[in-house]
């Protein structure tokens, strides 16, 4: 089921995390919405998985993404500190970017007993180097292609 969230997530935009899947793994569905997959993604009793995580923040870094559903997923699923990391994490790089915007304002907090399986903030987003044309270093947020 986890290979199966995370070649959905590549293959409605989460790119960054492109491989080579088990072709037995069955197609997408459509009818399952990508906060349904975002939030799955995220699940905390699927076993550890940082691609999985960051694959859900590129999935959901969206303005497809109905931000009031997530909130309301998150909230059923008990998926807001993995959401708020990554909203938190967000603002950092992408202030206004949806659906985070929205969850750093409306997404209750929930405690957690520990915090430290979350990915840090560079597992998030794109480090460009110098480039040979003179540019500088960039740090971008991971987005969608759509």
């Amino acid at each position: 089921m986890q290979q199966w969230l995370l070649k959905v997530a590549v293959e409605r935009g989460a790119a960054h995390y492109q491989r080579a899947f088990d072709p037995s793994l069955p197609p997408d569905n459509p009818l399952i919405s990508d906060e349904e997959i975002g939030i799955a993604l995220c699940l905390g009793q699927h076993p550890y998985s940082l691609d999985h995580l960051r694959a859900a923040a590129q999935l959901l870094s969206s303005p497809r993404v109905d931000a009031a559903k997530l909130c309301r997923l998150a909230v059923r699923e008990r998926c807001e500190p993995v959401l708020l990391h990554i909203a938190t994490v967000a603002e950092r790089f992408a202030p206004t970017l949806e659906p985070w915007a929205f969850l750093r304002q409306h997404l209750p907090a929930r405690h957690v007993p520990r915090s430290d399986a979350l990915p840090h903030w560079s597992r998030l987003v794109s480090h460009t180097g110098v480039t040979q044309h003179g540019g500088l270093p960039r740090t971008d947020w991971l987005c969608r292609h759509e």
